[in-house]
């Protein structure tokens, strides 16, 4: 996978973990982990959580 393409925010690993170390899909790539750095992110909607703030997939 060519460098330039990978999602920035999850390293091209299509995942994220917040600081309880809960595993998420990424929501700049959809999972995918592949980012072209001159496209815009398509995707700004907030994301769902739960009443502990965590990221619901």
């Amino acid at each position: 996978m060519p460098r330039d393409e990978i999602c920035l925010a999850c390293d091209g690993k299509g995942l994220l973990m917040d600081d309880e170390e809960w595993q998420y899909t990424c929501k700049v790539c959809n999972g995918d982990g592949l980012m072209p750095q001159h496209s815009n992110v398509a995707n700004r909607e907030i994301a769902d959580v739960d009443e502990m703030n965590r990221i619901l997939d």
